[in-house]
């Protein structure tokens, strides 16, 4: 079996490489990879150092967007997970341009390419923030989609897309949409490996509007345990959403990660709140839970205090990415 994880240098598709070649997933023990990514700033090579020797790995540098070379990596491929994407919020609101191009561009050139290469299956990594803001409940995957920055109307885009190529051309596509992620090897700019390296350094932590914006906690490993079984055992045309289970406000992380750097309230800055900054999200996953036996495996406690570790122990490496 022959898979290419786009986007596999960065953050999360780095983690379910690096797993599959430690033959962590049973399904594809043994499976050849291909990392087609840009190597942007979120995207690192150093984040594949642990498997960098295995023979079983083919890394090739291309933009998502380039018909030409993804067709090139795709073909003779057996599934493509693709988690190549432009992220960050805050990113999104400052400029728009490059988050339509990569995620709804670039996911409908990847779509065309395994279409015509034949590729088995094609799974879309998304993201609960397609959904817009809950108040209260979850979300289940058949609620309408209803996103408020330019970043998740971009992966709404490219959702549909997805879905769109299934519909239409009959390709094999099974959606996932995941909860805020954590875990080691995550770029500094996202709120847990900013607030632990700030505080590492001695530097306050900013902490939008009054604290009080609510997301669930979801580590890495647990999503791309969830991915890779969405991978072998999802129906096609199918969404599943990802979720951890650990329901926070923002004001009660940032209170967790004072205590394990040991820093006092006076480190937090309150700043204006983000334009456009979702309330709440929750994801309901009882669909991935009861049809495939998806449960997260990591306490968020048990999970946070080796994250912190890990930045505590790797400052080279967060400190190449400021």
């Amino acid at each position: 079996m022959r898979l290419v994880v786009t986007g596999g240098a960065g953050f999360i598709g780095s983690h379910f490489v690096r797993t599959l070649l430690d033959d962590g997933y049973p399904s594809f023990v043994g499976a050849d990879l291909v990392v087609l990514d840009a190597f942007t700033y979120a995207g690192r090579i150093e984040n594949l150092a642990p498997v960098a020797r295995s023979p079983r790995l083919r890394v090739e540098r291309a933009d998502i967007r380039d018909p030409e070379r993804v067709a090139e990596v795709l073909a003779g491929s057996d599934l493509v997970v693709h988690f190549a994407a432009e992220t960050h919020v805050d990113r999104s609101i400052t400029g728009a341009a490059d988050f339509v191009t990569t995620n709804v561009v670039g996911t409908q050139v990847l779509l065309q390419a395994a279409l015509d290469a034949g590729v088995g299956r094609f799974v879309h990594v998304s993201t609960d923030e397609v959904y817009g803001s809950i108040e209260s409940g979850s979300w289940p995957e058949t609620d309408p989609l209803r996103p408020n920055s330019p970043y998740s109307a971009a992966k709404a885009g490219s959702d549909l897309l997805a879905r769109s190529y299934h519909a239409t051309h009959g390709l094999d596509v099974v959606i996932t949409r995941c909860s805020n992620n954590y875990g080691p090897y995550q770029f500094p700019e996202k709120v847990i490996p900013l607030f632990v390296t700030n505080l590492l350094d001695g530097r306050r932590v900013p902490l939008y509007g009054d604290g009080g914006n609510v997301r669930d906690w979801l580590h890495v490993d647990d999503h791309c345990h969830g991915i890779a079984l969405a991978a072998t055992k999802g129906r096609a045309g199918e969404v599943y959403n990802i979720g951890g289970g650990t329901e926070l406000s923002n004001r009660e992380l940032t209170d967790r990660l004072l205590s394990a750097v040991g820093a006092g309230a006076d480190m937090v800055e309150h700043v204006p709140d983000r334009k456009g900054h979702d309330r709440r999200y929750s994801v309901d996953w009882s669909k991935i839970r009861d049809e495939l036996g998806y449960v997260p495996r990591h306490r968020f406690d048990d999970g946070l205090a080796e994250t912190v570790a890990w930045y505590r122990d790797n400052r080279a490496w967060w400190e190449a990415g400021r």
